[in-house]
């Protein structure tokens, strides 16, 4: 093998990781609210740039194991319910800060949240799966590999829900 075939095989082994990476977020779309795993998965809902689209993609890093919906159109920002819930004063007001998104796919129900607690200064992020029979399954987030907010939810398509309804 010569020189210029080793930079070669080199150039385009360096590429396939960012190849893999790429689909959890294509060129005409930005993160609204990521994070990894605790069990080495990606969690990432991104939205189209002019807002044709919001979705939720989730897997390992090499491969979208799940995205919802399916089909990029601005019909999916009503298959989203956003809720949120903030109250302020710190620890002596027992200050929280809460965000959820819900949506239900093939019978289960997803709720992705983020959470802070004042009192003892606790953050939390995951996703929690309940299937038809009411059984959970939590998945725990890192919650320093958070990128972007659900807050941003606040002036798009999503439904609003009150908090606790």
């Amino acid at each position: 093998m010569n020189n210029a075939m080793r930079k070669y095989m080199l150039f385009f082994s360096l590429m396939i990781p960012m190849f893999f990476w790429a689909q959890y977020l294509l060129p005409n779309e930005e993160t609204i609210f990521s994070f990894e795993t605790k069990n080495g998965k990606i969690m990432s809902l991104v939205k189209d740039k002019k807002n044709e689209y919001i979705q939720y993609r989730f897997g390992n890093k090499n491969h979208v194991e799940m995205e919802f919906p399916a089909a990029r159109t601005k019909e999916s920002w009503k298959q989203f319910t956003y809720s949120s819930y903030h109250r302020g004063g710190g620890k002596q007001n027992a200050g929280m800060d809460l965000n959820y998104l819900s949506f239900t796919n093939n019978g289960y129900k997803y709720l992705l949240f983020r959470s802070h607690y004042a009192e003892d200064e606790s953050l939390s992020t995951g996703v929690t799966v309940t299937d038809s029979k009411g059984k959970e399954t939590d998945i725990a987030g890192i919650y320093k590999t958070i990128k972007g907010c659900m807050c941003n939810l606040e002036e798009t398509e999503v439904n609003k829900e009150d908090f606790g309804s």
